[in-house]
């Protein structure tokens, strides 16, 4: 009988969870099980469960034409077997045929599925054995497939930014994301190349650098909280919100971030204006109480709230309200990709109407010349420019201002990287949005959109 790896037995139980809606991948690879394997067993449980994800589709597509009932429906247990030899032989070159085949059968086995143990022994071993075709790139459809994305949502991006585009943006789902870390002196940059850390300069973002080799995880400096992970994107979108407020009489002295958790860009609001007032708001009260926990060395001016951001009870003081809404995430597939598994695309317009009530409550926050930045990391124009229009339509009293006079003042303050500030331009929309499209940085898909409070 052959043994199961425990970093397989763990995937197998990851890949199985988020088949059945029980969680996330993101949340499980994080967790218990996997922070006790060994390093090596919890980079391969990680490599597969991703890896897995991000090419089911494919994966089904080869698969299915093996099946001697193509259109029969398998058992959970049996389709992630299948799935995780799959990825393996055809996505992974330094994993013997055997290892996959045999560990494959045996969690078929364990999982309760003996019988049908040997359909997966006998399917994988004739698509280690069928010769490998590329698949070609030329219509939406086919961009899908070579990509491992629902045709639906390619259709779509080549319908609103091209077929280049939309490849571009099937690519980049497909890759590692980069690991971008935030970096606030020469002395913790120095601190980290001591370290073993090796890393090279952001794309946008002075303070950004992507990680090349090392763990940074393990560093004093991470674990002190004086460098952070996180993506470079989303470190624009806290960047630009910092100092869209600031007035040159009176500063920024009461800000709002109305869906605050995880904290990555509530930190950044209180790292460029340390004497801010910040109200934070979550609604879930474990959100919150993870929220509280990493603004702790904030919290003489950081108020974090369970409040819904929809219904902000906040009388119109603010001057500046940061509203990064929940959306599809169609901007992080690299980093999320079971979203596609799950996203359909009527649920676009019940997150465009929440989406459509933050906003207006963000608007109604903050004061007079008072400033909202409205942000999501999703690529569809229903949760971005629908959103932002549907809302200035019912108000009279706010105005979509251009980003670009704000990457001119970010380059001159140092925080832009100047070649960062003139291809961020080329991303601006004709109102002034600007888009981050993934596969022109090396970020996730982001829409940012700034709105003064004319009245």
């Amino acid at each position: 009988m052959a043994a199961v790896s425990p970093s397989r037995k763990i995937a197998f139980q990851i890949l199985l969870a988020v088949e059945r809606g029980q969680s996330h991948s993101d949340d499980l690879l994080r967790g218990k099980a996997v922070n006790a394997l060994s390093a090596p067993d919890r980079n391969l449980a990680t490599a597969l469960v991703m890896g897995v994800l991000r090419w089911q589709i494919g994966l089904d597509h080869e698969l299915q034409a093996l099946l001697k009932r193509p259109n029969g429906k398998l058992d959970a247990e049996i389709l992630i077997a299948l799935r995780m030899g799959a990825f393996q032989l055809l996505h992974m070159d330094r994993i013997p045929a055997r290892a996959a085949i045999d560990e494959s059968v045996e969690l078929a086995k364990q999982a309760g599925h003996r019988f049908a143990s040997g359909m997966v022994n006998a399917v994988l071993r004739r698509l280690c054995d069928a010769p490998r075709a590329d698949v070609p790139e030329g219509s939406a459809a086919e961009v899908a497939l070579a990509q491992a994305h629902p045709a639906w949502m390619v259709e779509r991006w080549a319908g609103f930014y091209g077929i280049e585009a939309a490849r571009a943006i099937g690519r980049h789902g497909q890759m590692q994301p980069a690991l971008t870390v935030r970096v606030e002196s020469l002395e913790v940059e120095a601190e980290l190349s001591q370290a073993g850390i090796q890393f090279e300069p952001g794309e946008l973002l002075t303070v950004a650098r992507t990680v090349v080799s090392g763990d940074v995880a393990a560093t004093a400096a991470f674990r002190e909280g004086r460098v952070r992970m996180q993506d470079e994107g989303s470190q624009l979108v806290a960047e630009i919100a910092a100092g869209a407020g600031k007035d040159p009489g009176r500063g920024v002295e009461d800000i709002i971030d109305t869906c605050a958790a995880p904290g990555g860009k509530t930190l950044i609001l209180a790292e460029r204006n340390p004497r801010a007032r910040i109200v934070a708001c979550e609604s879930s009260e474990q959100r919150l109480e993870q929220l509280r926990s990493r603004l702790a060395n904030h919290a003489d001016r950081v108020d974090c709230r369970l409040a819904d951001a929809t219904a902000l009870a906040e009388e119109a003081r603010f001057d500046l309200a940061l509203a990064d809404v929940p959306c599809s995430g169609t901007g992080t597939l690299g980093r999320n990709p079971e979203i596609r598994h799950r996203l359909r695309a009527e649920n676009l317009a019940r997150q465009a109407e929440r989406q459509r009530a933050i906003l207006g409550a963000a608007l109604r926050s903050v004061r007079v010349g008072g400033r909202v930045v409205y942000s999501t990391c999703s690529l569809e124009p229903e949760e971005n420019e629908q959103v932002v229009a549907a809302v200035l339509a019912g108000d009279a009293t706010a105005r979509l201002i251009s980003l670009e006079d704000r990457f001119e003042a970010m380059a001159g303050e140092g925080v832009l990287i100047p070649s960062g500030a003139k291809r961020l331009r080329d991303c601006l929309t004709a109102d002034g949005a600007l888009r981050l499209l993934p596969g022109v940085f090396h970020t996730d898909g982001f829409f940012i959109a700034l709105i003064e409070k004319t009245a």
